[in-house]
């Protein structure tokens, strides 16, 4: 595997495989990998000759007070799980080279309508931040196809409509979410969790399927959602939000919706959790 940290490698390497005829897939990711990561990484495989990876704590995603500083920076111990996965090129780039003028000066992309709400209303700026630096990345490699974790269900939307809004030749493959045995979805942030906490942890994926159990058998929306926030806190989570929206666009849900996702995220300490799962609504 190569480790590449300049535009002009990047493009050079790239465009060599490009002539050969090569298949490019990309997988972004902003380090401190765990087997979601990895999952992504032999999912591309299937779909492509290369597969390029990136690690970039990108700043623009990252609000006031948010553990920008903090997240783990785990370089070497990343790129072995990315060889090991079968990972070609990873690219690297600093703040610098992707942002040369500053945050403050650099153009920014918006995707209206599926970045409102959830995720969006508590963390304002994320998702701007998130389809920016994308944008950049998927300029840079112009790869055939690009892979993204279900987990983090509306940044898979959002990246999503941009996609198809800038009429992009980019296939968008998402991957399952990946769980540890008790149920807790992998994230790079179950690292802040004490032990205490991590035991506790698995309550919130428990919480949503109970509550999807209970949807798909049409006991009311409301009273389901009314009842999981109750065993959240009950479960000492602190919860930021729990709702049900459509899969495909995560708009409201209505009469004739089938296809959802219930969506949560909760704060465990000073940890913030996020989960999702389907959930099919029965026929009205």
């Amino acid at each position: 595997m190569q480790t590449l940290s300049t535009i002009k490698a990047l493009r050079q390497t790239l465009a060599t495989h490009r002539h050969q005829g090569d298949k490019i897939a990309l997988v972004p990711t902003m380090g401190n990998l765990h087997s979601g990561h990895t999952a992504l990484v032999e999912l591309a495989r299937r779909h492509a000759d290369i597969v390029v990876a990136t690690i970039f704590v990108n700043p623009l995603q990252f609000g006031a007070g948010e553990d920008l500083d903090a997240y783990p920076r785990t370089l070497a111990e990343d790129q072995s799980k990315l060889e090991a996965a079968g990972c070609h090129l990873l690219f690297t780039p600093s703040n610098a080279l992707l942002y040369p003028n500053g945050l403050e000066a650099h153009t920014r992309v918006i995707v209206p309508e599926v970045s409102q709400g959830l995720c969006g209303a508590s963390r304002p700026g994320h998702f701007e931040g998130v389809a920016t630096v994308v944008t950049m990345l998927f300029n840079l490699v112009q790869p055939d196809i690009a892979c993204f974790g279900e987990k983090d269900y509306q940044q898979l939307a959002v990246i999503r409509k941009m996609t198809a809004d800038f009429h992009l030749p980019i296939d968008i493959i998402g991957a399952p979410t990946v769980r540890n045995d008790d149920g807790l979805a992998l994230s790079s942030r179950n690292g802040y969790l004490d032990d205490a906490q991590r035991a506790k942890a698995p309550a919130l994926y428990r919480t949503l399927c109970r509550a999807r159990d209970a949807l798909e058998n049409g006991m009311r929306s409301n009273d389901v959602l009314h009842e999981a926030l109750e065993n959240l806190v009950a479960a000492h989570f602190k919860p930021d939000y729990l709702e049900l929206r459509r899969a495909d666009d995560l708009g409201p849900v209505t009469d004739t919706t089938q296809n959802a996702m219930l969506l949560a995220a909760a704060h465990l300490g000073t940890t913030r959790l996020i989960d999702n799962i389907p959930v099919l609504l029965p026929k009205n």
